[in-house]
């Protein structure tokens, strides 16, 4: 759960999480994963669904921000012009996209026969990072019926770390993947939450600060040099009611905390956040010309800021800590965290 009650005492922020510590604190998400661990194959792919009823005919409001660019996630350009999410999110490698996309594309035609039959496409998203580290990535061993799994595992209390998606993917320089983290706060005297999931292969672990501390003070022993290469996916969920817009001003806090974990946001790295509310539904078909739509006065945004920055930050650091040291292609090792503060 998070990184709550971990033994090294560290803590992220002053605002209180839920009762997972994870994104699916906030009602209705779930996240399920398929791992793929054998030798030179490590990678996978992680599912999140934003609800659990049908997304196609009952959307959420939502946005994406493109911090650096460097990555070739689907969806972004529809759901920057019409502001909803009308699919579960994938993640996975950068050269499964393709196959989990055609996957996704498959998920929803089973469930919604409407679809390009008597009413318009549908809209897949799915987030990638370069696992070849770690993955035989030229390999393409992510299948259909891994997305499947995935989707079919979705789940409250699911795991993080070197699972799913995250299977491959490193961390400034150790083992990273899949993190969570949620925060809690009360508007006009209704308990709400803001969670953060991420997808972590990015920054260099010279430049690493966990929960404050720069991890020259936390260890005196390094790894060897290496690039800031990779990516870093973030999704932030909430059931405060926003509008597009203000789903993209949280999107654009993510910034904040990926900084304060030591991030630089290098020019292979790509930072690519998305952003939902489960409290604002747009029906895909409606007999009124106008929508009820609820929103926060903008006044009452700064602790939503700090929510985001905190999920943000713990939620990198979840990744690490709950991963695991990794031998993969061509028998290259990639070290967790946690060992490196056993040692």
């Amino acid at each position: 759960m998070g990184i709550a009650g971990n033994k090294w005492g560290f803590t992220v922020g002053r605002l209180p999480h839920g009762p997972l510590d994870k994104i699916s604190d906030v009602p209705g998400v779930t996240v399920g994963h398929c791992t793929l661990a054998d030798g030179n194959i490590q990678t996978g792919v992680t599912a999140l669904l934003p609800h659990q009823g049908d997304v196609f005919h009952d959307k959420l409001l939502a946005a994406s921000y493109v911090i650096n660019g460097f990555g070739k996630t689907t969806g972004l350009v529809q759901i920057d012009e019409l502001g909803t999410l009308e699919t579960p999110i994938l993640f996975t490698n950068t050269l499964s996209v393709g196959t989990v996309e055609t996957a996704l594309v498959k998920y929803m035609l089973a469930r919604n026969p409407d679809i390009c039959e008597t009413t318009g496409s549908v809209n897949p998203v799915v987030c990638e990072c370069n696992d070849s580290g770690l993955n035989d990535i030229r390999g393409l061993h992510v299948t259909e019926e891994h997305v499947f799994a995935a989707l079919a595992d979705c789940k409250a209390d699911f795991a993080e770390g070197a699972v799913g998606a995250g299977r491959g993917m490193r961390c400034h320089g150790l083992k990273g993947g899949i993190g969570s983290a949620s925060r809690q706060l009360e508007l006009d005297g209704k308990r709400y939450t803001i969670g953060a999931l991420v997808l972590s292969n990015h920054a260099v672990f010279d430049d690493l600060i966990v929960a404050g501390t720069p991890i020259h003070d936390l260890l005196d022993k390094s790894i060897p040099p290496h690039e800031d290469k990779g990516s870093i996916i973030t999704v932030l969920a909430t059931d405060i009611p926003l509008s597009e817009r203000q789903l993209r001003r949280l999107c654009r806090r993510a910034l904040v905390g990926l900084s304060r974990t030591g991030s630089m946001c290098g020019n292979g790295s790509g930072e690519i956040v998305l952003a939902f509310t489960t409290t604002n539904r747009v029906p895909h078909d409606s007999e009124t010309a106008i929508l009820p739509l609820q929103m926060l006065h903008d006044d009452a945004i700064n602790p939503l800021f700090r929510a985001v920055a905190e999920c943000v930050e713990e939620s990198v650091l979840s990744s690490l800590l709950h991963a695991e040291t990794v031998t993969g292609y061509h028998g290259r090792t990639v070290q967790c965290l946690t060992e490196l503060l056993n040692q």
